[in-house]
């Protein structure tokens, strides 16, 4: 006999401690090298954990404990056997559908004296795949609103989808529940520590806000005119991301202080804007990080936000991919929000909010029109910016959203240029 101890490798630097979230296998089951086996919390990003050779699986901690990196977390017996029955996590979905119907075939095929009682059971004690418990987690769904009918009443992929495709009863007439019940819900460790930083954000920096609202009609008849030639030459949708971003990374090379941050005595400058840009996960929210966005263009830059959102709904950010921001745009207004004082992303020293788009009315060269409107707010350490700085910078990235083409030619008018002024 032959196991391989597996041991939690270090997620990065300043890590030394994850939690096990998820085990994606059981206890005995069979695995193979690289397939994943556990998802694991730290408190940067949740990473999976592969096997790192094929065997039998045998678990060493649970789900929810803290365990130290280098730990040993399950035992690999590598001299195992692939069971006849096995079926890869790699395999197509289409297979595992043949498997499965065959499966509900035979057990259809015994006569059953009781069919009522047996459903029953299946319903309350049905253990979902890790494809269908990955779909029940995001979308909030029970195991007991699921009727399994994989092999000895296993809730399948397709019987969650099913079910969803077909409704579940409601009981809002009646109210939503009313118990009065409790239960405790451990925090992930990823979300103890956003709260300990947002905790330490409030005490340890003087932290202000200052508003502003933008006409956003420019911008968007930029993408009603353009978003399909955009996205067939692209591959990509024209947001409204990209043009923040844009007008962001003008603005900074203009007040610098807004890009800095302090260490220690000293205020560290930076001669390129990394931004953070928020964004809603399965885990919460995250804050990937585009790199050296002051050299991209819109089209890059919306490539780079997809990719990142892409990976953040997956599960699949890394630390490195969430570190090292200078600067921070977070999206309230995709939630409804109409305004909001955005707490700043540590050690950053702002952040801008965006909200909702909404029609107001608006004095334009002495008239009143009906304008798509957003109230944008701008947090900042009054430690080290000063009340001119962040008003000055906000209003230079009202400006250039109001005037897109300022973001062609920077701060500069475009005729200034063209005269070389």
């Amino acid at each position: 006999m032959s196991v391989l101890e597996m041991k939690v490798p270090s997620p990065g630097e300043s890590i030394s401690e994850v939690e096990i979230a998820t085990w994606l296998v059981e206890d005995g089951d069979y695995v193979e090298k690289d397939q994943a086996i556990a998802e694991v919390d730290s408190d940067k990003a949740t990473l999976e954990l592969p096997a790192e050779e094929s065997g039998t699986i045998t678990l060493k901690a649970e789900e929810g404990d803290a365990v130290a990196v280098g730990a040993v977390v399950c035992l690999i017996d590598t001299a195992a056997e692939k069971p006849a029955d096995f079926v890869s996590a790699e395999a197509p979905a289409e297979e595992v559908v043949v498997e499965e119907k065959k499966e509900e075939v035979k057990a259809e095929s015994k006569p059953n004296p009781n069919p009522v009682e047996a459903k029953k059971d299946t319903y309350a004690t049905g253990h979902p795949s890790i494809a269908a418990k990955k779909i029940m987690d995001e979308n909030g769904i029970s195991a007991g609103q699921i009727n399994g009918t994989g092999k000895d009443g296993r809730i399948t992929k397709q019987d969650v989808v099913a079910a969803m495709a077909a409704g579940f009863s409601s009981s809002s007439a009646q109210g939503w529940g009313g118990t009065r019940e409790t239960s405790p819900k451990k925090m992930s460790m990823l979300r103890r520590k956003v709260a300990e930083r947002l905790v330490a954000v409030k005490n340890e920096t003087a932290m202000l806000t200052t508003f502003n609202e933008v006409n956003m009609k420019p911008i968007m008849d930029i993408r009603k005119k353009y978003k399909k030639a955009f996205g067939e030459h692209h591959d990509v949708g024209l947001g409204f991301m990209s043009f923040f971003t844009k007008a962001v990374t003008e603005a900074l090379n203009i007040f610098p202080a807004v890009n800095a941050q302090i260490e220690g005595k000293e205020m560290i400058m930076h001669d390129y804007a990394d931004i953070g840009i928020a964004v809603s996960s399965p885990k919460g929210l995250m804050v990937p990080v585009v790199r050296n966005a002051e050299q991209m263009s819109l089209a890059e830059i919306e490539k780079e936000i997809k990719r990142l959102a892409i990976r953040a709904r997956d599960g699949e950010l890394t630390p490195d991919e969430m570190t090292g921001g200078t600067f921070t745009i977070t999206n309230g207004g995709v939630f409804g929000s109409m305004l909001s004082t955005p707490i700043i992303n540590p050690p950053q020293s702002a952040i801008l909010g965006m909200h909702n788009i909404v029609e107001r009315p608006m004095a334009v060269n002495g008239k009143v029109e009906i304008l798509p409107i957003m109230y944008v707010a701008l947090s900042y350490d009054h430690r080290i910016i000063d009340g001119k700085e962040s008003v000055s910078f906000l209003v230079k990235v009202k400006e250039m959203l109001e005037n897109p083409e300022k973001m062609i030619f920077g701060s500069k008018d475009p005729v200034e240029v063209l005269l070389d002024l």
